[in-house]
């Protein structure tokens, strides 16, 4: 992977906050498309509440407006404040489990000519609904026809779930609902039928048994979604033996389906791989790639809000060249790229385990 030179290419101070009491503390997992000859991004910006001696949670109430919740370290003893992403329960029947996020995350529209420079818009895309308090967060982008499909993970006070909007000029937006129940994330749609059926991979988050894998589902109308298969484990590949999930929608290649995913050791260290499918069969992995694509390295993909991180929500091919638009260290936006023929010059023959 060649990293751009100009990297970050978009950093917090970039963007004006969608609040006068909140920060812009990130914009980084920004979904990617080509739209009208430019490339557009969906980013995902974080925001927080910057109080003295105390955390501020900012959160939307029912009739959709921001509200901050105070809670002071020295005070509230009821909670593990240790990581920056949120604020934990102590109780003993709820230890660990999480109480609020420290950041509340929306989506903006990026536009640029060159995939480089990008312009801003100032409206911001807010949390709605009872489904997404805590914030939207990681859009993903398919087109399907002359409409746009950007599945998204919905946070709330009841869970982690995934939601699915429409559009098809990427200035009137239109929400589906959720598509999967808590907790699930890192979903993406394939840009074709399979065999009559839309496809998707979700990655599922289970509790006591299994581990954090890629699963797929099919569906005939993209809000039903069953034959849930279990497409490949964090074990199968080795070197991302923490968690796997999707990144960016999948690419059609002369080997078949390109997948570009993440995936993170024990110490939640993130990095990007890829892996094929087959044409035909999207639960049939073909080949795939005996190393990392691209993992920590620069500074700013190993210090940030939270370190050690390159994750990717967007791709885009443009010249038989794969952009890849990822957040590092979960503060700001990057680009690296490489040759079509160079990425499936390095695929091997991939062998299951069972």
């Amino acid at each position: 992977m060649n990293r751009h030179p100009l990297n970050p290419l978009l950093s917090p101070a970039d963007l004006s906050p969608s609040h006068p009491e909140l920060t812009v503390i990130g914009v980084f997992n920004a979904g990617a498309v080509i739209f009208q000859g430019q490339v557009l991004l969906l980013l995902r910006v974080a925001e927080t509440a910057l109080k003295d001696h105390q955390i501020g949670i900012p959160l939307m109430n029912r009739h959709n407006e921001i509200t901050i919740k105070l809670l002071n370290p020295k005070e509230d003893h009821e909670f593990d404040y240790s990581d920056s992403r949120f604020v934990a329960y102590k109780k003993a029947n709820q230890n660990g489990r999480v109480a609020y996020l420290t950041s509340l995350s929306h989506l903006r529209v990026a536009r640029s000519d060159d995939g480089v420079h990008f312009t801003i818009d100032e409206t911001p895309i807010l949390p709605e609904g009872l489904y997404e308090n805590f914030g939207i967060e990681d859009p993903r982008i398919t087109q399907i026809g002359d409409t746009f499909h950007i599945v998204y993970t919905s946070v709330s006070s009841r869970g982690v779930s995934v939601s699915r909007m429409t559009t098809q000029d990427f200035i009137h937006f239109e929400r589906q609902g959720v598509i999967l129940p808590p907790e699930n994330k890192d979903v993406v749609l394939f840009p074709e039928k399979i065999n009559g059926r839309y496809v998707a991979y979700h990655r599922p988050v289970p509790f006591g048994i299994g581990g954090l894998n890629i699963w797929s589902a099919t569906s005939d109308n993209l809000t039903d979604w069953g034959h849930h298969q279990c497409i490949a484990r964090a074990d199968d590949f080795g070197y991302l033996n923490g968690r796997i999930g999707a990144g960016a929608p999948p690419i059609k290649t002369s080997l078949g389906w390109l997948h570009i995913f993440h995936g993170a050791d024990a110490k939640h260290r993130y990095e990007l791989s890829a892996f094929i499918t087959d044409f035909n069969d999207h639960t049939l992995i073909t080949h795939f790639l005996k190393h990392p694509l691209l993992k920590p390295e620069a500074p700013y993909e190993l210090t940030g809000f939270f370190d050690h991180v390159v994750f990717s929500c967007g791709v885009v091919l443009k010249d038989d060249i794969v952009y890849i638009y990822y957040g590092a260290a979960d503060s700001t936006l990057a680009l690296a790229h490489i040759p079509m023929a160079d990425l499936l010059g390095d695929m091997l023959p991939y062998e299951y385990i069972d």
